[in-house]
């Protein structure tokens, strides 16, 4: 779960948070950017707008996540071409998807829609432990380009700047900081990736991310996204 913004009187009590490692987010090395990767994505958009088993999260419930959710979200055949781009970008050999613990699922496969409003920037990374890529699908033709996902580093006082990076023995960003409860100006923005219909942001799981906005009003209008976690 992304870190939290600070309770006041935590705040003045928090001890210095540690420094994380810091590896400048780089294109064909710690992130790839896959374009048109599915033939038929207006019919898998307009097959995710017929849904009507969407899970609810905030603003509409008490949920900490934001807006809808529903999954599965690409069919298998679409999923298979995914993952064998996935592949050659990445030179892995396997990919597979990680049980969570007691046997939980993750949220891989999972079509999510946000609007304006609903959530902002909440820097996080994945969990080592689940898995070592991740990748985010943009389903919808009309979202700005400022919609799309950026990687984020540490700002420490002073106005000195800190790492992104999760490493052993840590396996997520609240485990590496101590803490879920960090100052709103704990990040800043290091390389922002433009949103772009039917491609797909492929990346390093433990790189500090997070969406860069979110845009619209209504089911359509909405930033709507394919979320995938792959271990390999």
């Amino acid at each position: 779960m992304p870190p939290l913004p600070p309770h006041p009187q935590r705040a003045r009590q928090q001890a210095p948070l540690p420094v994380l490692p810091y590896r400048k987010p780089t294109k064909g090395r710690d992130y790839w950017v896959l374009n048109d990767v599915l033939p038929d994505v207006d019919a898998v958009r307009e097959r995710c707008l017929e849904k009507d088993d969407w899970v609810k999260g905030y603003p509409y419930t008490s949920e900490t996540w934001p807006g809808l959710r529903t999954m599965p979200g690409l069919e298998p055949s679409e999923l298979g071409r995914i993952e064998r781009l996935v592949k050659q970008a990445t030179g892995a050999k396997e990919l597979w998807v990680q049980k969570a613990p007691g046997g939980g699922t993750l949220n891989h496969n999972c079509i999510q829609v946000v609007g304006e409003g609903e959530s902002e920037p909440r820097p996080h990374t994945d969990s080592r432990s689940l898995c070592r890529y991740a990748a985010v699908l943009y389903l919808n033709p009309s979202v700005p380009k400022d919609c799309g996902t950026s990687f984020y580093r540490q700002h420490l006082p002073g106005g000195r700047l800190g790492g992104n990076v999760v490493q052993a023995p840590h396996n997520n960003l609240v485990e590496a900081l101590g803490t879920r409860f960090v100052a709103p100006d704990a990040f800043e923005e290091d390389v922002r990736v433009p949103h772009k219909y039917n491609s797909l942001l492929l990346y390093h799981a433990n790189l500090v991310h997070s969406a860069t906005g979110y845009y619209g009003s209504t089911l359509e209008e909405k930033r709507m996204t394919a979320v995938f976690f792959w271990m390999a």
